[in-house]
């Protein structure tokens, strides 16, 4: 599986970026069908102190590309709630698939 990382304000960390793989490749070892990840991370400048870490996912699988997004006061947070979705959106595709 081929991963992507890009920043938007946010230095790049290779923390992070290893966490993140480490999740990317535990879904890949769960749904073999994973061909790529786009990972976008961001920093937005709100009012609000409980967002403001921005975790954004884009996996190529067969058919529609899966997406996800959060937004917390911290990237750990938004990573986990985006592999909590795609996880719930790999699972309903894996079974839309064998059912075709």
């Amino acid at each position: 599986m081929n991963v992507t990382f890009e920043y938007n304000g946010v230095k790049a960390s290779d923390t992070l970026e290893s966490k993140i793989m480490e999740k990317l490749n535990k879904l890949h070892s769960k749904y073999d069908f994973i061909v790529q990840a786009h990972v976008f991370l961001k920093t937005d400048r709100t009012h609000n102190p409980n967002t403001g870490k921005i975790c954004k996912i884009k996996l190529s699988v067969p058919g529609p590309q899966l997406f996800a997004e959060a937004s917390e006061h911290d990237f750990d947070r938004a990573m986990h709630k985006c592999m909590h979705e795609l996880d719930t959106q790999l699972a309903k595709k894996k079974q839309k698939m064998r059912s075709h």
